[in-house]
């Protein structure tokens, strides 16, 4: 009866789980059911020190090997779930027979899983979202030479970002990395994804009936069109003659607005002249994200990080205005953050604020008021806003910080 943790799980309490029984034998008064996509292995849940855990069983090699993967990817901050640890060397309490691998890693709060989204009210356009959030993480993994293997929307969790979606991979059991991926690897990867949101789409039709406006196998094809335009806008080339300056700024913003930063411009010299080419050997994600960081400390969704430093924005506008002087950026910041964002959030009661991370509270808050505003015919202002958006709107929504399963949502993928 032995087993062996690799890595630091945050709460000491792990270490007294049953590790010598298998994953598929743990007692129910042990676990907790949550709603989750459909998984080859045996994956189940844990909450131990107010902490939501998923535990993977798989062959050691496989469960080391994904442990790996999920902490360089994590180390590059692109949207992987984070890998805890991993538990080997199992042997059977009452056998001494070998047992498989545990990988640890964290629940992703706020998270939703691809059957969860198709029976929660609150995305527009939830097949364009699926898309643009799933083509989004894709590229941004290729851009760090990172084969998938097995892209899916069972291996992808998906949270929330002002209205739109955000993709995070959560299984990299299949997965490489390498120092960049030919385009025969990418080509491969879409045509797995394609494959697999299909057979998960027509699995969906076939639990709850046709789904509105969503066709399996165009929705899979569009992938690869919506993938595909947002790689050749990120990567193409293009020559710019001199007095053009405004067309390089006008593609630099373009990139920043898709969430990536540019890393390198060349001047190239070529028949017709000296002219300037912009080429985007490098690009990472979270442009607005990280400014947002560096200007409040609030680590949000790209999305929302855009939607918060435009109200960051308006506000500087408007105290410049009442001074008469031009305000810093930072100390406008400082200002929002204190009289804007705070008091905004702590105005909804303590019962209904985890419902929805804080930055998509206020994105929500925001719309609603613009909504009001617009049938009134005048701002009526954030006071009023938040009051008829908790009662109107946050009362109704479920709680997404953890999305537990019950059998009227989705029997097949009930835990425990």
């Amino acid at each position: 009866m032995t087993f062996r943790i690799i890595g630091q799980p945050a709460e000491p309490a792990m270490f007294d789980l049953p590790w010598t029984v298998p994953l598929a034998e743990w007692p129910r008064d042990r676990l907790v059911q949550v709603v989750r996509g459909i998984s080859r292995h045996v994956v189940r849940f844990i909450y131990e020190g107010g902490i939501l855990y998923a535990l993977k069983e798989l062959p050691v090699e496989a469960a080391q090997r994904e442990y790996r993967l999920l902490r360089q990817l994590a180390a590059r901050d692109l949207r992987v779930v984070e890998a805890v640890g991993v538990v080997t060397d199992r042997t059977h309490r009452d056998t001494g027979e070998p047992l498989g691998a545990i990988l640890i890693t964290r629940h992703l709060e706020y998270s939703l899983p691809y059957r969860t989204l198709f029976t929660s009210p609150g995305i527009s356009d939830l097949r364009g979202s699926l898309l643009q959030a799933l083509a989004e993480l894709l590229v941004q993994l290729h851009l760090a030479g990172f084969f998938w293997g097995d892209c899916s929307l069972s291996n992808t969790l998906f949270r929330r970002d002002a209205g739109t979606l955000a993709a995070y991979l959560v299984d990299a059991e299949t997965s490489e990395i390498h120092p960049t991926i030919s385009d025969r690897m990418r080509e491969y990867d879409l045509e797995i994804a394609q494959e697999n949101i299909a057979g998960e789409l027509l699995d969906l039709e076939g639990a709850f009936g046709p789904l509105p406006g969503i066709d399996p196998f165009e929705t899979a094809r569009a992938l690869h069109d919506t993938y595909n335009s947002l790689w050749s806008e990120l990567m193409r080339e293009e020559i710019f003659r001199p007095g053009e300056r405004y067309r390089l700024e006008a593609r630099l913003r373009r990139i920043n607005e898709l969430g990536f930063d540019v890393k390198e411009l060349e001047l190239v010299t070529t028949h017709g002249g000296t002219k300037l080419r912009l080429q985007t050997h490098l690009v990472e994600p979270g442009h607005h994200r990280r400014r947002l960081m560096m200007l409040t400390g609030l680590d949000v969704q790209e999305n929302q990080a855009r939607r918060l430093l435009n109200d960051i924005m308006s506000y500087r506008a408007r105290l410049e205005q009442m001074t008469g002087r031009p305000v810093p950026e930072a100390a406008a910041a400082y200002r929002w953050l204190d009289e804007v964002f705070k008091p905004t959030v702590e105005a909804i009661p303590p019962d209904l604020r985890t419902k929805l991370e804080p930055a998509e509270l206020f994105h929500q808050i925001l719309e609603h008021r613009w909504f009001l505003s617009e049938s009134a015919k005048r701002d009526v202002g954030m006071e009023r806003a938040v009051r008829s958006y908790v009662e109107n709107v946050l009362r109704f929504v479920p709680d997404e910080r953890t999305v537990l399963s019950t059998p009227e949502l989705d029997p097949s993928a009930v835990e425990g």
